[in-house]
């Protein structure tokens, strides 16, 4: 085989595939820089202050900064940890937060990996991300460190359950596992309006799985100084910063595809059917990054028993009944999609 045929026959697809995988990456990893500036943004109106402002305008050149100062740090890996698994685990989380949008469709035809089994592949993915988490914690040797994991293990698990269920659901309706499908199934009604507690647990438990408030109890400054984080500093620190916004974006996402219909518009409106589908799919996902935003500015933090209560008292029997209702309905009712 000569060169040109080898080219031909892998090269160019190769090619083809790293160009679609950097299309997605290179703006996903912006989006997640100039997301630590709208949080920062949207805290400081909602308690009438500024925020950044100084570097750049507006403030824009802030993430920025912000990485060129963490790049600067020194790196420190503390003397008693198990070095390689504390190097390991901070890639190991930003990299999971950024492979489960192999299977995400921006819009009709717009994705890297059109599987039949996205829904399977994007639960494995947000299972894995609990590893990072309990590798940092251990492997730094610190008793603070190993509490914050322990807790965001025990937090991930627990919603995860419901999660599951909540999807079960969805697919129920629609009765594919393939998530352009479960888009074009939202043509009439998108799911949150049938489906609306079950889109009210699957936005709670979401923020349970990403860490975020009122649920951050893994790194809470008053008992665990920054929890499974706390010995890391420079880049290493900075990659698990990022990965949680990265999987921000990413459960942002996946809510908008189950709930929110992907990029279809609200209505079908002629006006409205000239946005592109693109346009709309960020703009839910702008939409659920706010509610994000806003709850972290409003709600307090939950103690570790009402945190514990909720998933496995309230939500796991809620979503359980979900599952039949859901099952009684398809069969005796409305049937699927």
């Amino acid at each position: 085989m000569t060169l040109m045929e080898f080219w031909n026959a892998y090269g160019m697809n190769t090619a083809l595939t790293v160009g679609k995988i950097l299309l997605i990456v290179v703006p996903l990893l912006i989006s997640v820089a100039y997301l630590t500036l709208m949080e920062r943004k949207v805290i400081a109106a909602m308690q009438l202050r500024k925020g950044p402002n100084i570097v750049g305008f507006f403030g824009l050149l802030q993430p920025f900064a912000d990485g060129l100062k963490l790049i600067c740090k020194e790196t420190i890996l503390p003397t008693d940890a198990s070095k390689l698994v504390f190097v390991i685990a901070p890639m190991l989380t930003f990299t999971l937060a950024l492979i489960g949008w192999a299977v995400i469709p921006f819009g009709d035809g717009m994705v890297l990996a059109d599987i039949n089994v996205g829904v399977l592949y994007l639960l494995a993915i947000s299972s894995l991300g609990v590893y990072g988490i309990i590798m940092a914690g251990w492997a730094s040797n610190s008793k603070y460190a190993f509490l914050g994991a322990i807790r965001s293990a025990a937090q991930m698990v627990s919603y995860e359950v419901s999660i599951g269920f909540v999807i079960v659901c969805v697919l129920l309706v629609v009765g594919s596992l393939n998530l352009t499908e479960i888009v074009k199934a939202q043509q009439n009604v998108w799911f949150c309006i049938p489906l609306f507690p079950m889109f009210v647990v699957f936005f709670i438990s979401a923020l349970a799985e990403t860490n975020r408030h009122p649920f951050d109890l893994p790194e809470a400054e008053a008992e665990l100084v920054a929890g499974y984080n706390v010995e890391y500093s420079s880049m290493t620190f900075a990659l698990f910063f990022l990965g949680e916004y990265a999987n921000m974006i990413l459960m942002s996402g996946i809510t908008t595809i189950l709930f929110l219909g992907g990029w279809l518009p609200p209505f079908q409106w002629e006006p409205l059917l000239l946005v592109p589908g693109p346009v709309w799919f960020l703009v839910k996902i702008l939409f659920c990054l706010f509610v994000f935003i806003w709850v972290r500015a409003t709600l307090p933090r939950y103690r570790y028993d009402q945190l514990m209560r909720l998933g496995w008292k309230v939500f796991l029997p809620l979503s359980l009944l979900a599952v039949v209702l859901t099952s009684a309905w398809v069969v005796y009712g409305g049937g699927q999609g």
